[in-house]
């Protein structure tokens, strides 16, 4: 295809047109199939074309499309609500949904900022998040968002928000400290931004639970988030976790959270929510959040024409019974266990690897130009853009990003490889993966 009037995303050449999409691959017009070992953005958590969401879908189409939720409420709205919140972690009461990741930062900002409006506290209008972490790329999302480079255009139309230290043990844990002092290294930093801004004008930190694609899969030290949450509490802090990439049983529990040990105020989801079947999101809160609303204003000063998507809810609530029936979270776990072997087993050597990490289905490879200083390639390179490129070309749909270390400097790929995948499908993805890095390293 040569002529376009697509809007896409780079506009100096037109990506290849997907005509099919069955199990763990993609086709394009050509023929040619690609073996998705990222899930798209880590959504497709089925993989593609499951016939029991299809089913779903067409029979929520032949009954109802769309309703507007002023006017009404719908049967498999109901049912997903109900569904999610009894398995939501301890205290969940309703759910918010909308149409997508950003959608639902958004919705979650928003509703903070509400509780405290309705609870007499207005002063409250600061949100602290973190570095090198994304929230999505609406502009209240872009403004907690620590991406510098998707910042930056944007800079004078974001709204304040203070940023403080990822939790990122490969290049920001000094050698002299354990991964416990770490932790509460940065949870006094976080108090100190809290003290600083006044404990009085703080709504919500904000958080990856696992981070996403601007750092490519941070996991947290052990008791991180334990030390944030009593944080938060001491200062009546919100605390929101961003679970849009990493929840949803991506790192082999529904709620990555459930690994921490903490519960938020507000739970944000997405991608895994309806497998890229219809684009859906939502916010789990807090019943005390909700009963703020109920005995104040008596709503949510909020809204967008497609939230609660009939089409939507019925795809997801699909999704999640069939993760629930076939026992996927268990096989997130040992597919995980075995990619991580393949990958640490397959790049154990490699001069240009400098970190493998993640949990269940959700692996970060940073790549350095030297082992042992962590030195990053020049970012003119853009390796990750070579490794892209190379990964296509063998059939491997892999998610890579630039800017890992600071926003500019730093390459890294994430996989998110579908709940499906099969042992045979973990080694292809590392064999390929393997020859992609190799020639984009040898191209530049």
């Amino acid at each position: 295809m040569t002529d376009t009037r697509v809007f896409h995303r780079h506009l100096h050449s037109v990506p290849p047109v997907a005509t099919a999409g069955k199990g763990m691959y993609l086709t394009d017009s050509s023929g040619r199939h690609y073996l998705d070992a990222s899930g798209g953005a880590a959504v497709s958590c089925l993989g593609h074309g499951h016939p029991d969401v299809l089913a779903a879908m067409h029979a929520q189409i032949d009954q109802l499309a769309y309703a507007h939720t002023s006017f009404f409420t719908t049967e498999v709205a109901e049912e997903l609500a109900s569904h999610l919140i009894q398995r939501a972690p301890a205290g969940m009461s309703n759910v918010y949904f909308v149409s997508g990741g950003s959608e639902a930062v958004e919705a979650a900002m928003k509703m903070a900022r509400q509780y405290f409006v309705e609870t007499g506290q207005p002063q409250r209008s600061h949100f602290i998040a973190r570095r090198q972490s994304y929230h999505g790329n609406t502009l209240g999302a872009l403004s907690v968002g620590g991406n510098q480079w998707r910042r930056e255009p944007f800079a004078p139309l974001l709204i304040p928000a203070t940023h403080v230290s990822p939790c990122y043990p490969y290049r920001e844990q000094r050698e002299d400290e354990s991964p416990g002092q770490y932790g509460q290294r940065l949870a006094r930093e976080l108090e100190a931004a809290i003290e600083r801004l006044g404990s009085d004008k703080v709504i919500a930190f904000i958080a990856e639970t696992v981070g996403g694609a601007t750092a490519g899969v941070i996991t947290a030290v052990p008791g991180y988030f334990k030390a944030v949450r009593e944080v938060c509490d001491r200062h009546g802090v919100l605390l929101i976790l961003d679970e849009v990439m990493c929840g949803m049983g991506r790192t082999g529990t529904l709620h990555a959270c459930e690994q921490e040990g903490v519960v938020p105020d507000l739970l944000v989801i997405a991608k895994g929510l309806g497998g890229g079947y219809q684009p859906i999101g939502a916010v789990l809160a807090q019943g005390r959040i909700v009963d703020a609303m109920s005995r104040g204003s008596g709503f949510f000063q909020h809204g967008h024409t497609y939230l609660g998507h009939a089409v939507a809810c019925a795809a997801a609530l699909a999704v999640q019974k069939v993760i629930e029936r076939d026992g996927l979270l268990a096989r997130v776990r040992e597919g995980g266990a075995t990619l991580q072997g393949l990958l640490r087993s397959v790049f154990a050597n490699h001069p240009h690897i400098g970190d493998i990490r993640g949990r269940g289905l959700f692996w970060g490879i940073e790549l350095v130009k030297d082992k042992g200083s962590k030195a990053p390639f020049d970012p003119s390179l853009r390796l990750h853009a070579r490794i892209k490129k190379e990964a296509m070309a063998r059939g491997l749909m892999v998610y890579p990003m630039g800017g890992t270390v600071d926003g500019r400097y730093g390459d890294h790929v994430l996989l998110a490889p579908p709940f499906i995948a099969a042992e045979a499908d973990l080694a292809l993805i590392a064999e390929r993966l393997d020859a992609a890095i190799a020639a984009a390293i040898q191209s530049t």
